[in-house]
């Protein structure tokens, strides 16, 4: 296991797929090795921390048996990224009904009010700020969240994010505009800042 656990993403994906259900150790450095951010991921998209593990669980055992459907043409973790996206939305329309509900319309160039360098702080005040991007994050409404999530969080395109949401291209860029702003000024207000932290306007970790 330690032999496996230096290899990298794509030699444990060939391993797997090669082993299959004979022996899921790869897999199961996979699993180990991306499980902290799929969870946390899931827990900031449904703000449930009561199902994150288990959804996290779930976006596995897909990705487990969907591996040989794997082609190879991104990394296993963007691959990754995608079961978690329609996995943790799916959850949202079978359990409350996700609408996004129409906003008005504003200029649609989005602002990267989110994004600061990500290695300025480190320690304490980054964990700090990431529990506060968090908690800002869940007082926004879902019309407005998810679609950040998913552009600044997953690094999703404005295209998939439309198919995914099944909303217009233009409604897509007009509310991760407008999240981006009404988070700025949430963390501002949290903080005591003037602005989002460095290194808290990523939300990749989450």
């Amino acid at each position: 296991m330690d032999q496996l656990a230096r290899e990298s993403d794509d030699r444990l994906v060939e391993l797997a797929r090669a082993e299959g259900s004979r022996d899921t150790r790869p897999f199961e450095v996979l699993v180990r090795r991306h499980q902290g951010f799929v969870a946390a991921n899931c827990r900031t998209i449904t703000r449930s921390p009561n199902d994150a593990e288990d959804l996290a669980q779930e976006v596995f055992v897909k990705a487990f048996f969907g591996l040989r459907r794997f082609e190879g043409r991104a990394q296993f973790r963007t691959w990754l990224q995608r079961i978690k996206v329609n996995h943790c939305l799916n959850h949202l329309r079978r359990t409350r009904g996700v609408v996004m509900v129409e906003i008005d319309e504003v200029a649609q160039e989005s602002t990267p009010a989110m994004w600061t360098s990500s290695t300025a702080h480190t320690g304490l005040q980054a964990v700090a700020d990431r529990e506060l991007i968090v908690t800002v994050l869940d007082t926004m409404t879902d019309t407005l969240r998810i679609p950040l999530m998913l552009r600044d969080g997953d690094g999703l395109s404005y295209e998939e994010i439309s198919e995914h949401l099944g909303v217009g291209l233009s409604a897509v860029k007009m509310r991760i505009k407008r999240a981006r702003e009404e988070f700025r000024q949430r963390f501002a207000a949290a903080s005591g800042r003037t602005g989002p932290a460095e290194g808290a306007g990523s939300t990749e970790s989450l």
